[in-house]
């Protein structure tokens, strides 16, 4: 069985759907910052089956929003003495920026370098964003 060690102070990213891992890695830009990471893919739950999870070692500043529009069941534990002090649910951001690219070859950020990709939650049920520029969904 393989054991990881517990981390003392950071987050831990828990119940991302297997394979995703690298993905949020990515996203969260954490091969930029000075940080101990451990991914762990495809270990076993109880609740899912299958999951993955992500260890961030040492005080740090990851915006973690993305990650309700990646996947909002993930879970964030927050740690600190080796102990979980808070465990949030994410939710569906209202905005998300630089995350998805528009579709529409018509619409300015296609054209205008530079320009963020901006979606707005337009219809949470459904988990659909549309781009602020030209309404194309994403």
């Amino acid at each position: 069985m393989l054991s990881v060690d517990s981390i003392e102070t950071g987050i831990v990213i828990d119940h991302i759907k297997p394979g995703k891992s690298m993905e949020i890695y990515k996203h969260l830009k954490l091969e930029e910052m000075n940080l101990s990471v451990a991914i762990i893919r495809n270990a076993r739950s109880n609740t899912y089956g299958r999951k993955d999870i992500i260890k961030i070692e040492g005080r740090n500043d990851v915006d973690l929003d993305v990650l309700g529009f990646i996947n909002p069941n993930i879970t964030i534990n927050i740690i600190e003495g080796g102990k979980v002090i808070k465990k949030t649910n994410l939710y569906l951001p209202e905005t998300v920026k630089n995350v998805v690219k528009c579709k529409n070859p018509r619409c300015i950020t296609s054209t205008e370098q530079g320009l963020d990709n901006i979606f707005k939650l337009h219809n949470a049920e459904k988990r659909v964003y549309r781009c602020i520029y030209c309404e194309q969904e994403c």
